[in-house]
């Protein structure tokens, strides 16, 4: 949507900007259209068209006599637009009188024969042109924008019939980028909307490091399952007393149940083995002594015990961890080595888990060499695409390695295709600018009919930074195109795909880890929202300190390099223009403290 003033030329920027730039197919603009000195919109439209649709003309006009004598005063023009006078309720009765025939209309400039004849048919069978029978209008699922001039209402209706894109033509590319420039929490917020948990899968415990439950875990038997001993010792009655004891038998773990305990005799006992039937408690074996044995010394035959012992006394009951049937892990859970050694020991072996994500890695850039190659001039080692299928690595998340895309739009649909086959989210890196070369947000929008939620973050760094979701089936696959700088995508990164990549494999708190952390210097406040890169230390206080890790421009990695956290600054304010050493902000965490 935009707001445009009644200059000819500015109008006329704006059709053919959009016309040729987004590749639309309709254009809906509001006002102009009267016999004021200002009202030029039909001038500056036909300017620019290839056809007149007269017809939808006359079909606004005879509908719109019909309602008011004053429709004669419109001026129509459609296949470059259309209009009456800018009063609401006319703009919306021109609007409905030709929308149910702008998707045939549509169909017919993309040469879209199948669905043309279709209609033709349809029309044909039921022997009735009568719009109110065919229902063919217009779906959500097509290209469409809303200019507007003077008010939001429809009154000029602009349909341009398909032309070649003038994207490689430099001098008609637009000198502003036509995408607003968002918040940051607006940016996240988005990012979160769209990514939905993954399908359910059943998985070994043994591949489920770093997975999530996707449902309850119940206990199938009770820990211990069985009276089980505390220590090395001697089962007892504890009713007997200290004194001299005959030695019945002995109990190790993994033996089956021992002889009886009765009154006077007693049963040596391992840690964790089954406390025989009769005794209460367990007295450790450094409160005995030895009287008798064997020849040999195989076998004791009986001890002196020295302590009283309470009933219950080193004994762990059966159940007392976990009772059989006890919920032991929630839904949600991240499972990692002691999760899955729980799960083990209830004998839970099969678990279902959200699936985790596959991620298509592609660097953009005509100046871009493969670090294993030889760099030729004029050219810089790809560093992103490594750097970024490492972060993906360490987080236990699968990738595929899409290569190096030249700034070439048939490249560029190639390789975006071809990850879009493979994977679940797209994450590239470069071509998002304003450059001549920058022409990643064209192939997803118009090759790709990607719908784009955002293209520019009001952001430090990472400001070009875009998101978009393209439709798969029954889901739809996300696409992080980042900035090209490696610190910017780096950041970026953190901030807006692995958030991403955790909801989407079923974490419930997907968001980074946020602290405090107190400033160890001086920091000059920009215009825009900042995450420097920064070393968290811990000394004496509580809150850690943030050490700088040096120049911050978003093209030096070692800026990136040994930073475990990311403060993040308030933008300048007249207020506040430099925050001071000890200030205290906020600090995500990205790496290992």
């Amino acid at each position: 949507m935009k707001i445009v003033p009644d200059e000819k030329d500015q109008i006329q920027d704006v059709l053919i900007d959009w016309s040729d730039q987004l590749a639309l197919d309709i254009i809906l603009t509001t006002g102009g259209t009267g016999f004021a000195r200002r009202d030029i919109t039909p001038e500056a439209t036909k300017a620019v068209i290839d056809k007149e649709a007269n017809g939808l003309s006359t079909a606004m006009l005879t509908g719109s006599l019909k309602i008011t004598p004053l429709a004669m005063l419109g001026r129509c023009v459609i296949s470059g637009g259309s209009g009456l006078d800018s009063r609401p309720g006319n703009s919306k009765e021109n609007f409905l009188i030709v929308k149910p025939w702008l998707k045939h209309a549509v169909n017919h400039l993309r040469e879209n024969k199948t669905a043309v004849n279709a209609v033709h048919s349809k029309m044909q069978d039921k022997k009735d042109s009568t719009p109110a029978h065919t229902h063919d209008h217009i779906s959500t699922t097509d290209t469409f924008s809303l200019v507007t001039y003077q008010s939001f209402n429809f009154n000029f209706v602009c349909v341009f019939s398909k032309r070649s894109s003038n994207i490689d033509k430099v001098a008609k590319r637009p000198r502003k980028s036509q995408y607003p420039l968002i918040n940051f929490d607006e940016a996240v917020r988005t990012v979160m909307e769209h990514s939905k948990c993954l399908p359910v899968e059943t998985i070994p415990i043994e591949d489920s490091l770093g997975r999530i439950l996707s449902e309850d875990i119940t206990a199938k038997v009770s820990i211990p399952p069985f009276r089980a001993s505390i220590k090395d010792g001697y089962a007892v009655l504890s009713s007997d007393g200290p004194g001299p004891r005959r030695v019945v038998s002995s109990s190790t773990a993994g033996q089956s149940e021992p002889a009886p305990v009765r009154s006077g005799s007693v049963v040596r006992i391992t840690t964790g083995a089954m406390v025989p039937t009769g005794a209460d408690a367990v007295v450790q074996v450094e409160d005995t002594e030895l009287l008798a044995a064997t020849e040999e010394g195989a076998e004791e035959l009986e001890v002196k015990i020295l302590t009283s012992a309470k009933a219950g006394q080193d004994i762990r009951p059966a159940g007392s961890d976990v009772m059989k049937g006890d919920t032991i892990l929630k839904k949600g859970t991240r499972l990692g080595p002691s999760e899955i050694g729980l799960l083990a020991s209830v004998g839970v072996t099969q678990i279902n888990v959200y699936r985790v994500p596959t991620v298509a890695v592609l660097s953009t850039g005509n100046e871009l060499s493969d670090p294993h190659g030889t760099l030729r001039e004029g050219h810089i080692f790809d560093s992103n695409r490594i750097m970024l299928m490492m972060a993906l690595k360490e987080h236990r998340i699968p990738f595929v390695d899409m290569g190096i895309a030249i700034d070439n739009t048939d490249d560029l649909h190639k390789k975006l295709s071809d990850a879009l086959s493979k994977a679940d989210v797209i994450v590239t890196s470069g071509g998002v600018s304003m450059g001549e070369k920058d022409l990643l947000k064209y192939c997803l929008t118009v090759q790709l009919k990607a719908k784009l939620h955002f293209g520019r973050v009001l952001l430090k760094p990472g400001k070009p930074t875009t998101f978009a979701t393209i439709p798969s089936s029954n889901t739809e696959k996300l696409v992080f195109a980042l900035p090209g700088n490696p610190v910017s995508s780096m950041v970026c990164f953190n901030l807006f795909v692995l958030p991403a990549l955790r909801k989407l494999m079923g974490d419930p708190s997907p968001s980074p880890t946020k602290i405090k952390a107190k400033l160890t210097a001086d920091i000059r406040l920009d215009s825009r929202p900042e995450f420097q890169r920064v070393q968290l230390v811990w000394g004496d206080s509580q809150i850690p300190q943030a050490f700088t890790t040096g120049k911050q421009i978003s093209c030096r990695l070692l800026s990136m390099c040994q930073a475990n956290a990311l403060v993040q600054l308030p933008p300048r304010s007249e207020e506040v223009s430099i925050l001071r050493t000890d200030d205290v902000v906020d600090a995500i965490l990205i790496g290992r403290l």
